[in-house]
């Protein structure tokens, strides 16, 4: 144990055992006839950290979202751990949800509250109803709060008002948001989309040492090379929806990815630090 900024000791928060997903022959067609996902079947090892590449349009966020129910499959089922998402709704939904992580794009953050109640907002999930109403937080919570905003290194910008942080303090304080629901697997949705190249990098480095330290299971979205070769160890690759490159990320070769990508690779497919 030690001591944050205020004097609050700041505990080591205790690993989640992590999940599997599995895909099995899994499509989406969307209301308007737009087929995003066509037939794609992969397992991901408990542990792994894999990312999913591919254009705008490739049916990357599509997939990434059928693993916690927020798009249904037209065909096939998604399994997480021991549980099939498939067909899940209401309270047993939202119980799954609880133990599964999302960081988006967007941040999602409560931009006019302070970081650590939108740190705990990850906690809602496992908190009775009444606590959350009444704003009552356990000092469990607390610890695995401020332990999360420990470990993505903003403990010290625990009461700034969400809203004063930069862009990669945001995804940050989200990543930190997710830790502590103690999730069996994070989700990651074009988490670096919008920063630049070393913010960039710098988050995808805090994603890549929670799950070496802690084991956990990570699939993130990205379109960029230089990102999923260096941070993951497995690379999904999807053109149109279809899956054309599942392997092992660092071998990935400029060919592998043309054929992801369906044309000549590009300087803005590329990241340098």
């Amino acid at each position: 144990m030690r001591e944050d900024t205020h004097g609050v000791e700041v505990g080591v928060a205790p690993a989640s055992t992590p999940w599997s997903i599995r895909l099995d022959d899994v499509s989406v067609t969307y209301p308007n006839g737009t087929r995003a996902l066509k037939n794609v079947s992969a397992e991901i090892a408990a542990g792994e950290m894999v990312s999913i590449v591919g254009l705008s349009g490739s049916g990357k966020s599509t997939l990434i979202r059928t693993v916690n129910g927020l798009v249904e499959p037209s065909s096939g089922t998604v399994a997480v751990g021991s549980t099939t998402v498939t067909g899940l709704r209401g309270r047993r939904l939202r119980e799954l949800r609880g133990h599964i992580g999302m960081i988006f794009q967007g941040f999602n953050l409560a931009e006019r509250t302070s970081v650590y109640r939108n740190v705990l907002v990850g906690r809602f999930a496992h908190t009775p109803t009444y606590r959350t109403v009444l704003g009552v937080t356990s000092a469990r919570d607390r610890d695995l709060a401020l332990t999360a905003l420990d470990s993505v290194g903003m403990l010290e910008k625990v009461w700034m008002r969400a809203g004063a942080l930069s862009g990669g303090q945001k995804q940050r304080v989200a990543i930190a948001r997710a830790l502590t629901q103690e999730p069996a697997v994070m989700l990651a949705d074009e988490p670096v989309a919008s920063l630049d190249p070393p913010t960039a990098h710098a988050v995808m480095d805090d994603l890549r040492r929670i799950n070496v330290d802690r084991g956990l299971t990570v699939l993130v979205n990205i379109h960029l090379m230089d990102l999923a070769r260096q941070y993951t160890t497995r690379m999904i690759g999807l053109r149109d929806g279809e899956l054309v490159y599942d392997g092992p990320a660092g071998e990935a070769t400029d060919t592998d990815f043309e054929q992801i990508y369906g044309r000549p690779i590009q300087s803005r497919d590329r990241m340098e630090a």
